[in-house]
């Protein structure tokens, strides 16, 4: 039997319910969640949705949004919705169970303006694969591939419409150069790092469906001060 957590956000106003020893959300859907900043009526997609923490984030942040929340993990669709329902969202957020590798525009009603996705970092064949099923498709690209997220972003996304994903560091170069191939300029950069001190561990990028090139590197986004405590950046991301 699974077993649950529930997580508060803004004081509480939106809650989260994940599963306790499953695939759990970490900071990554935060700091995207806030970069995707989503623009008033926009018509958007979450790809791999997860628990739909990223969805919640967005509508809470804009409530004059549509989101559909695509996930492929029955378990985690049937999760999402119950966030959903819980937190009264169903007029604007839709959680769609489907494959992105089989997703066209037509199953949105037309092409979106913005498609975030926190996709698997790791290719199938590097690090060790998490007994955990849900972890394990979370982490590594197991039910889907980065050339999988950008092609499915490619046939959703209307032209001039933004993409918003945070990756690995390590792959930034599969990540940008795959963009560019398939008509997502990527436009916007950033280093993520857990102190001042350390390397990049993940970045944020932004593209544009049929851009012209010219990209702006942001500077880096620090997580933690040295004491531990969230920099005031990352504090103000989960405050109302």
């Amino acid at each position: 039997m699974a077993s649950y957590t529930t997580d508060t956000f803004f004081n509480g106003r939106i809650q989260v319910r994940q599963n306790r020893v499953g695939y759990r959300f970490s900071i990554d859907a935060v700091l995207l969640a806030c970069q995707a900043a989503p623009r008033s009526g926009d018509k958007v997609i979450d790809l791999g949705a997860g628990c739909g923490i990223i969805s919640l984030i967005m509508v809470y942040r804009r409530p004059d949004i549509t989101v559909t929340a695509v996930e492929v993990q029955e378990e985690l669709v049937q999760l999402a919705i119950s966030n959903v329902k819980n937190n009264h969202l169903q007029d604007r957020i839709t959680v769609l169970d489907a494959d992105m590798k089989t997703m066209v525009s037509d199953m949105t009603a037309g092409p979106v303006d913005l498609v975030v996705c926190n996709p698997p970092y790791r290719r199938p064949g590097s690090g060790r694969i998490n007994p955990d099923n849900q972890r394990a498709i979370a982490r590594h690209e197991l039910k889907a591939n980065l050339q999988d997220v950008i092609v499915a972003t490619r046939r959703i996304l209307k032209t001039a419409g933004r993409f918003v994903t945070i990756y690995t560091a390590e792959r930034t170069a599969d990540l940008l150069c795959r963009m560019r191939t398939d008509g997502i300029e990527p436009k916007y950069f950033r280093t993520i790092h857990s102190d001042p001190g350390s390397e990049a561990k993940l970045i944020l990028v932004e593209g544009i469906k049929g851009g012209n090139p010219g990209l702006k590197i942001a500077p880096p986004l620090i997580v933690y001060e040295k004491n531990g405590d969230y920099t005031d950046e990352v504090q103000q991301m989960f405050e109302p």
